[in-house]
């Protein structure tokens, strides 16, 4: 074992044999002790950000960066190889079937995701990682049922997901604190596939989730040139998209990919996690309350301007500006509803210009040369709470269903689950829960009956709608419903809402991966 460093948990022990070589921990030691201190001064360099909006100061493009925008000379690394042609992405949990699936599909590439749609539970992580590193060998072949997975000859190519900088891993401590979540995932992912990637004709590529600050990015930078040294990697083969999925970061896309611009391929809009930004970034800000969740689509204002102010800044810096996900599944017994769906897809798609939309309308690998020149986006344009629609009692229920739901899943290890027709992720259901919040915090008045949203409105709909979530999704336990009900009952009564439920409900997966209570690696959350 190497010094310093603690493994608290006994899950999946053939992974962690595999996974936990004395190298490897101590790459994972030399990460966490040399950037742990700064990323826990961003952490809280975020919460005095917050305080400074509560009290009414606006968010704008910063000041000190103004040159950087205004510089036109600079732009970002070349595509590196695989990543030349991005028309089509699938994203997914890096479970085995999954992981052939997605590869498998079609697409030109594939994020394999540690972070909002996997529960983080110490064999998921530590499974996906195993599955990922077999993915690349080609040895991840296998039969289940009767069912043969294979995969392709020709499959797609792979991102991998971190978690972001604000999660912890509490079931490994360095020096008696938890390492980051961000950094367990890249160090185990980079330091046993990154060279065997570049071997292949590929190379370790990331997309880096819930940054805030341009500083963030550098720290990442920081932590891809550290890496690369340690390993005997040249400099600049590491690649990174940058998820735009916070308010913050909208006003500082330049800054971003000029902190990464040697490591940079892009950035990307990750419009469910910017809406729920927006809503509690905003929380302090009650002319930023924002109708039912399905009126707030990609063409109201404040999204329509995030998005193609990303399209401006990419083009001109060089680098891919990739959509959002769309969360609109298959519908196999109902061919009326599928075709609905899949119209969504592609006028979703087609607003942003699968695969046959982006083959009929984008007839090269990319659009760089494309400039748009013509936006002109404002501070006050990402800003705009002009969003057609209304609160309904439908959009609260939804609500209500869709957040118990979701955060009884991910409580058992499930990190994105279908519902009415959506693929719901730990994005999906947060924007649920900080909408509830917002609506009974200013007594939001329900369009049909005329009432606010109340505690006690939002309580009654969750005693009517708990005992029958087991009809929605498949495989929910009792007790993680419980769970559930008493952490959203607690977040409608909170003065403001929690940063993150994964944060809060994090205690519960560490107690059950084996973490002692007050063992300095983790805690059981607070409800």
């Amino acid at each position: 074992m190497v010094q310093g460093v603690k493994i608290h948990s006994k899950v999946a022990p053939q992974a962690q044999a595999e996974l936990f070589t004395e190298d490897a921990l101590k790459f994972l030691a030399a990460l966490h002790r040399t950037f742990e201190s700064t990323r826990q001064s961003l952490l809280v360099a975020r919460e005095d950000a917050q305080r400074r909006l509560d009290s009414g100061v606006p968010l704008d493009f910063p000041p000190e960066t103004a040159a950087i925008r205004a510089e036109a000379s600079w732009h970002c690394a070349p595509p590196a190889p695989g990543l030349e042609d991005r028309r089509v992405e699938i994203t997914g949990p890096t479970d085995r079937k999954m992981v052939i699936n997605a590869l498998n599909s079609g697409a030109k590439t594939f994020m394999a995701d540690f972070e909002d749609s996997s529960a983080p539970t110490f064999a998921n992580m530590l499974n996906g990682q195993i599955n990922l590193r077999d993915a690349i060998r080609r040895q991840i072949d296998f039969e289940t049922g009767g069912k043969k997975y294979k995969l392709s000859e020709n499959p797609a190519v792979l991102i991998v997901r971190p978690r972001g900088w604000h999660l912890d891993e509490p079931r490994v401590t360095v020096d008696n604190q938890p390492v980051s979540g961000s950094l367990f995932d890249f160090a185990f992912y980079f330091y046993h596939n990154a060279h065997e990637l570049v071997k292949r004709g590929s190379g370790p590529y990331f997309y880096l989730p819930k940054m805030e600050h341009y500083l963030e990015a550098r720290l990442w930078n920081d932590v891809f040139v550290f890496s690369q040294s340690y390993i005997g990697m040249p400099h600049n083969t590491i690649r990174a998209t940058v998820l735009i999925e916070t308010l913050p970061a909208a006003f500082q896309m330049e800054e971003i990919l000029f902190e990464l611009r040697n490591h940079s391929s892009g950035l990307n809009c990750g419009r469910w996690d910017y809406i729920f930004s927006f809503i509690k970034k905003r929380r302090a800000d009650r002319s930023a309350v924002l109708p039912d969740r399905k009126d707030v689509t990609m063409t109201v204002p404040f999204m329509d301007s995030y998005v193609r102010l990303l399209i401006q800044t990419c083009h001109r810096r060089k680098v891919a500006a990739m959509g959002g996900m769309s969360a609109q599944i298959p519908i196999k017994d109902d061919p009326k509803a599928n075709e609905i769906a899949m119209a969504k897809v592609r006028a979703d798609k087609l607003r942003e210009i699968a695969r046959e939309v982006f083959d009929e309308h984008m007839l090269g690998p990319n659009q760089y040369y494309k400039l748009r020149a013509d936006v002109k986006v404002a501070g006050n344009d990402l800003l705009n709470t002009t969003v057609p629609g209304q609160i309904t009692s439908q959009g609260v229920r939804d609500n209500v269903e869709t957040c118990l739901a979701y955060t009884a899943a991910w409580v058992g290890g499930n990190g994105c689950i279908p519902y009415n027709y959506l693929m719901e992720d730990a994005a999906t259901a947060e924007i649920t829960r900080v909408q509830l919040w917002q609506w009974v915090h200013y007594s939001s008045r329900v369009a049909d009956t005329g009432l606010p949203v109340t505690v006690e409105l939002v309580d009654r709909l969750i005693a009517e709608v708990a005992p029958g979530l087991g009809k929605v999704v498949a495989g929910l336990k009792e007790e993680n419903v419980t769970i559930a009900v008493e952490y959203l009952k607690g977040q409608v009564r909170k003065a403001w809402p929690s940063e993150f439920l994964t944060s809060d409900l994090m205690g519960w997966l560490a107690v059950r991966d084996g973490v002692e209570v007050g063992s300095g690696a983790g805690q059981r959350a607070s409800l």
